[in-house]
């Protein structure tokens, strides 16, 4: 039998039903209540930065990617969700989607990543605790969850503050 195809494609603003259907299903629908929610409220994600696999027009993985500051000004983007259809899980679709996003954040010249997730699992890809920088959301359940990435040598050091949402005066981050 060949393994179903998942082609990663760049996110769609017409996927957007299907990815909040995908997000519900992989989440809860009480997942807008999280702490990493409410970095995003209001805000659009970094659209060249998002990706969805697929097959036969049915989107069974997506990951997006949004502005957010450390502390009282230093750019960043946060990694989430990433999320893949129950059903076609354990199948690479995930670590594809991750990779395929961090190549996508790399290559637009980001320095620095964080992410709420499991330690094992982003670990595989660089991730650490984001607590070793000194850097800290509140309102997270688990602090060990809270995880960063520097994508340039130095670009966390001496980061330390909270991860915040984006305001008209920060910098802006591009894509």
């Amino acid at each position: 039998m060949t393994p179903i195809r998942f082609p990663i494609r760049s996110e769609r603003p017409q996927d957007g039903p299907q990815i909040e259907d995908l997000l519900d299903r992989a989440f809860g629908a009480d997942r807008h209540a999280r702490p990493s929610y409410r970095l995003r409220e209001g805000i659009p994600p970094l659209r060249p930065l998002c990706f969805v696999a697929e097959t036969e027009g049915r989107i069974v993985g997506a990951i997006r990617h949004w502005p957010v500051r450390i502390g009282d000004a230093r750019p960043a983007v946060l990694l989430g969700p990433i999320a893949v259809d129950p059903a076609f899980e354990r199948q690479g679709i995930g670590t594809r989607l991750v990779q395929t996003g961090l190549a996508a954040v790399r290559e637009a010249g980001q320095e620095a990543v964080v992410a709420v997730g499991t330690p094992a699992y982003l670990g595989r890809f660089g991730f650490t605790a984001a607590g070793g920088y000194g850097i800290a959301l509140p309102g997270l359940d688990e602090p060990r969850r809270l995880l960063a990435l520097a994508l340039v040598p130095g670009a966390l050091d001496g980061a330390g503050g909270v991860v915040a949402r984006v305001s008209p005066t920060d910098p802006p981050v591009r894509p």
